[in-house]
């Protein structure tokens, strides 16, 4: 099955489908994974994004200077962000799939909030249609076909 051809309602309904099924069978592993996540991203409980060694590397490797949503400049946006495509509040054995994160402006981190990925691109198609190309483009697709597995 490709992903490639679904429209957006039928991939937010597949995604919740793997979720919910996932989410029963949460092992003691997955909680693990969940608070390592913690600590490669945070340092003495600051929630800056990559504070430690670590996770300041993995930023400076996988952003520029621009939040991929909006475009614009870090700085003028509040600074950087590791968010989570699929939350981790629902997908917490994603927590550090480094194919569920990516580097984006505090300001879209916190609108996108715990957004499921499709519901988010629904809202940004609605609300900000001009950057709607943005959001699609950064859809998880390799991440949803490694979770039908």
């Amino acid at each position: 099955m490709s992903y490639q051809d679904k429209e957006l309602d039928e991939l937010f309904q597949l995604a919740n489908k793997i979720g919910n099924r996932r989410y029963h069978k949460l092992t003691e592993q997955d909680f693990e994974n969940y608070r390592k996540f913690d600590r490669w991203r945070y340092v003495n409980g600051d929630g800056e994004c990559g504070t430690t060694e670590e996770s300041r590397e993995w930023v400076k490797d996988n952003s520029d200077w621009h939040c991929p949503i909006c475009d614009e400049h870090f700085s003028q946006r509040g600074g950087r962000s590791i968010d989570h495509k699929l939350p981790r509040s629902q997908y917490p054995w994603l927590s550090m799939n480094f194919k569920n994160l990516w580097v984006i402006c505090l300001t879209c981190n916190k609108e996108k909030g715990e957004m499921h990925w499709y519901e988010y691109e629904q809202y940004i198609f609605v609300n900000y249609p001009s950057l709607y190309l943005n959001v699609r483009s950064a859809r998880p697709k390799l991440l949803l076909e490694a979770l039908k597995n």
